[in-house]
């Protein structure tokens, strides 16, 4: 069947994050960049859609074909990964060293992607910067302040939002990284991860390796955010928050649920069969129910 089921996946979660725990550092750069781009690429279709005065929801629609990208070429997206290694983890196949590692440097390849794509974006957008942005840069700028300025602006309860938003966010994040475990045949994987990142990005909540773009971008288009108002009133919040759903709300509560230690197989007894002509004889005839005569 094409169906798995949560124990199964569960299982599978356990087992993939022993694989994800091992990888190179190189790896974990690279396919942490590429992950990072592919989730610019997504963010910037559904701002050109906005731009366009079509309504969010059809932006929101969109944005997923950045997720099933990576998911689909096994990329390493650290939201992602905040869920699937802490299974490891209580699972035993994963230590606390690897989760870390496997965690910051995931994390740098996401920044390094998703700010190479803000660049290459903003070159496009104005032509190396012989143009102005237009709408589509008006509306990044506005985004960029959105997620920051705003949480600057209501003091404590603004970053406790952000921190919020990011759990949020990142509870249905991991479930989609987890659904696209729950069927066997592609069209199944990409319609389970397809439901729960589209409800996250069209809720407005607030996403840790989103950001790592959608801001950048905002600032290379006129807004006036610092780095440090950007890390202190965004990353930063929503980073722990995107950490706390993905490891308590999906991994942890996944694990503790559904986990069940596959069965050990014993190894069969060895049957010493004697090299006497008539043993084999014997053997046949007592399957059968009759006697040797």
């Amino acid at each position: 069947m094409d169906y798995v089921a949560p124990k199964e996946i569960v299982l599978e979660v356990v087992r993939l994050s022993k694989v994800k725990s091992a990888l190179s550092i190189r790896d974990m750069l690279i396919r942490g960049m590429l992950a990072g781009a592919f989730l610019g690429y997504a963010t910037s279709l559904a701002m050109i859609v906005t731009s366009q005065g079509l309504p969010p929801i059809v932006g929101a629609i969109l944005f997923p074909v950045g997720f099933v990208m990576l998911a689909l070429l096994g990329t390493e997206l650290a939201t992602g990964n905040f869920a699937l290694l802490t299974a490891g983890l209580l699972g035993g196949e994963v230590t606390l060293g690897r989760l870390l590692r496997n965690w910051t440097w995931v994390y740098v390849g996401n920044l390094l992607g998703s700010i190479f794509y803000a660049g290459l974006f903003y070159l496009a957008v104005t032509n190396c910067g012989t143009t102005p942005g237009g709408a589509l840069g008006g509306l990044a700028a506005q985004a960029a302040q959105k997620k920051t300025l705003a949480y600057m602006a209501m003091g404590g309860a603004g970053w406790a939002s952000a921190l919020v938003k990011g759990m949020l966010c990142n509870w249905m994040v991991t479930i989609g990284a987890v659904l696209a475990l729950a069927s066997r045949s592609t069209v199944g994987k990409v319609l389970a991860m397809w439901l729960p990142i589209m409800t996250f990005f069209a809720l407005g909540y607030e996403h840790s390796i989103v950001n790592m773009f959608l801001i950048p971008v905002g600032m290379l288009f006129g807004a006036p955010v610092s780095m440090g108002k950007w890390i202190l009133w965004n990353q930063i919040p929503v980073t722990l928050g995107n950490i706390i759903a993905g490891a308590l709300f999906t991994g942890a509560a996944l694990y503790i649920s559904y986990y069940t230690k596959p069965a050990t197989i014993e190894p069969e007894a060895v049957v010493e069969i004697s090299e006497s002509p008539a043993a084999p004889r014997a053997a046949f005839a007592h399957a059968a129910g009759s006697e040797v005569r």
